[in-house]
Formats: structure tokens, sequence, C-alpha cells
């Protein structure tokens, strides 16, 4: 990439004012209608943006490679310059979690683990040199089989990487193609092999209800993938997503809504056997494996997103933010460089204050994933908002038959 695209990028987009205000730390600590007592747990989210090819089903911000026949993919990927660009977008933000620990750290994409270990340790070291890590803090990357290299998985775990989270979907070939994966079963198998060697703890990521799968196929899958006694599971139902490949072109051959039901059935009982515990709508966990960093997520704790699309959820005082930053990955990277010059979040695409009648959906759309649901102090400690902002809700869904409570928490029902 030459500065010339940089600085295209860069001016292609024009500063704004609100923006300013964004990174801003008093204006965001004026009075405003909430009292938060104390600031919840927070996390950071890294997103490398690039993968081997697009899948037909995914909506996520990512970006396929394109290789010249001369460089290899990582050639393809501009590492440095993204790791920059990173640097440069977290300095920017940090008078926004000034003082703050941070317990978890997530590489999602795209596919990371094009990234080569060198970076992902280079990017780490950075992290670490700015942030106030916790020493026990979970540290997910996000991996795919059809990047796999034997040691690969070893580098990444000596560069500071807790946890591998491997995006297997399925171990039967057919389904991968249709899928659009760049993996096979026996890459997917290497890759777990791998894993299980390495890390004491990781993912897997299988989904269900796939074009053509029957219910005898989806148990198989999952009975392959318990097999290697993954401590954590994530099992999730292929939905078609607004602006994808299948959203556009719908496969036919879908399993009925019944069918469905019943794979999900099959998949918690098998799991259940296997004594992995459903502590989430689509996660699964042997005891102590459960993924802290999204149960920040679900706790309505707070996050910083960095990287081109990511996503960020940060309280203060009186207010809670969102922010999104820039999804193109030239002009993320043209936009968080120019922000480091000119000391302001250049990179930061959309920022908004979340409206108090707002707060009670988005806290219990998070919450009420988790199977223990949540304390009913947190209501008060991590929207700031009084307990009578709630009644009217959790009345209506106690009504209902949708969730239950006792004098300290709320939780889903199994209905």
């Amino acid at each position: 990439m030459t500065m010339m695209t940089l600085e295209h990028a860069a001016s292609s987009d024009e500063g704004d004012e609100q923006m300013l205000q964004a990174l801003d730390i008093q204006h965001l600590m004026r009075p405003g209608t909430l009292q938060l007592g104390s600031l919840p747990p927070l996390s950071l989210y890294v997103h490398l943006p690039w993968c081997l090819q697009k899948c037909p089903y995914c909506d996520f911000n990512s970006h396929a490679v394109r290789s010249s026949s001369s460089a290899s993919t990582a050639e393809a990927v501009p590492q440095a310059a993204y790791l920059a660009a990173l640097m440069a977008d977290l300095e920017a933000a940090l008078p926004l979690i000034w003082g703050r620990s941070v317990h978890s750290i997530f590489i999602g994409g795209g596919t990371p683990s094009l990234f080569d270990p060198e970076s992902i340790d280079q990017l780490l070291a950075g992290l670490r040199a700015r942030l106030r890590l916790a020493a026990d803090a979970e540290i997910t990357l996000e991996a795919n089989p059809g990047t796999f290299e034997r040691d690969r998985f070893a580098a990444f775990h000596a560069a500071g990487v807790t946890r591998l989270s491997i995006g297997v979907q399925s171990f039967n070939d057919a389904h991968l193609s249709r899928l659009g994966r760049v993996h096979n079963r026996q890459q997917a198998i290497a890759a777990i092999e791998e894993a299980q060697r390495v890390f004491p703890t990781f993912n897997l990521d299988v989904m269900y209800a796939l074009p053509g799968q029957t219910l005898a196929q989806c148990e198989e899958d999952v009975r392959t993938a318990l097999a290697f006694a993954p401590p954590h599971l994530s099992v999730y139902h292929l939905t078609l997503e607004a602006n994808t490949q299948f959203a556009k072109y719908p496969p036919t051959d879908l399993p009925d809504e019944d069918t469905a039901y019943a794979m999900l059935d099959r998949i918690t009982d098998l799991t259940t056997a296997d004594g992995l515990a459903r502590y989430e709508v689509s996660a699964y966990a042997r005891p102590e494996h459960r993924c802290w960093h999204n149960l920040n997520y679900w706790q309505f704790g707070d996050y910083l997103g960095i990287g081109a699309g990511a996503h960020s959820k940060l309280s203060f005082a009186h207010r809670v933010i969102r922010q999104v930053r820039t999804r193109d990955p030239m002009r993320y990277m043209a936009q968080a460089m120019q922000a480091e010059q000119a000391s302001m979040g250049g990179c930061i695409s959309q920022h908004h204050e979340v409206p108090r009648r707002e707060l009670p959906f988005e806290f219990m759309l998070n919450a009420l994933r988790l199977r223990e649901g949540v304390s009913l102090a947190w209501l008060t400690e991590r929207t700031g908002l009084p307990p009578t902002a709630f009644a009217t809700g959790l009345a209506q869904a106690e009504q209902r038959g949708l969730l239950a409570r006792d004098g300290e928490r709320i939780w889903p029902t199994a209905q």
C-alpha cells in the first residue's frame, strides 16, 4: 500500500465535530440523566478483517484476500500498516478508558490466523504497552482450519494467546463446500488436534440447519466435535442474513423449522451427556471454561473495539455510549494514521449516546441470553437506571412465562 493510496482514502472523509466530541473526555463526563455508581468490567475487541474468501452466509465485516501469483496470502495482507493503524486507533481512544483494567481481549475477523505469529506477537506487545491488562486476562484468537500449519498454533500461544476459537462449522465435506469454507474435514481434524496439544482451553464453532443437512448428519457433526473433548463448543443455527450471498440466492433445501428444532434438542442432549453445560443460547462449556469475553458482552459489560468496523460500548458516570469504526480497511488505516497526527478519533464513523429509554431493552436483550440470568442488582449498576425503569417489562415477561425471578436474580425460562 502506498502513501498516495492512504492520503486519497483519508481525504475522502471530512472531519465531524460530533466525532471530536466523541473522544473529548470532559464532554463525556458532563452531568446526565444516568447515575452509574461504578463502571462494569472492560474488554477489548480487535478486528482483523481479511479472510481467504467470503463465505456466502457471512455478514461480518470481512474482506477476501486478493493475492498475486507471486505473493503469499500473508504478504497480500498489509500486516505492518494495519498494526500501526490499530495502535494509533487505540492511543486515540485511551482517554475513554484511562485507568481501567482490561480483563479480556478477543481478536476476531475475518480470519485473524492469516496474520503471522510474529504479527500477533507484535500486536499483543503493543496492547500490553498501552493498556492495564489484568494478570489473568483471557486472550482469544479466532482461527480457520484453512490457515492451519503445524506449529503455527504453538507460535500463537507463545505470543500470548491463551484461548483459540476454531471455525470448523462442519465435518462433512459436502456441507463445507456449500458453506463456502476453504478447509475440508481432514484439515479441521488436524487443526483441532494441534489446538488440543497446545492450548489448555479452546472453542469449536459448529453450525446446524445447513442446506441439505439431515438430523443424522447434524448428530454426526456434533459427535465428531465431542470426540475431541472440546472445553467449549459454540453451536449456531445457520441464518440468512441481509447483504449476503445466501440472502440474494437462498438455498432451496434448508431444513424446515421442526427439523431445526429437533437438531437443537439433539445437540443439547449430546453435549449434556458429554459434560458440557449450555450456559448461553449458543454456547456449551465444561466447568471453568466459559468464555469470559462473551460473558462480559451478555452481562452488559463494557468493550472497546478497534479495527475496521469494530463496535464499542463504553460507560461513564452519567451515560453509556456506542461507537463504530470505519468499515473499509484501507480507509480505516488512512483515518487512524491521520487521527494520530491530529490527536483525534478520525476513524470513528458512528457515535451516539444510548437513550435512557432504550437501556432496559439493551440490557435484557443481552442478559436473557444467559441460562442463569443476571443479578437483579445489575439492572441498576450497569444501566444507571432505578429499578422502576424495568418493572413493567419484567412483569409482562413473567406473566407470559418467559422470565422467572427471585429476590436476587432474573433468568429466562426454558420457553
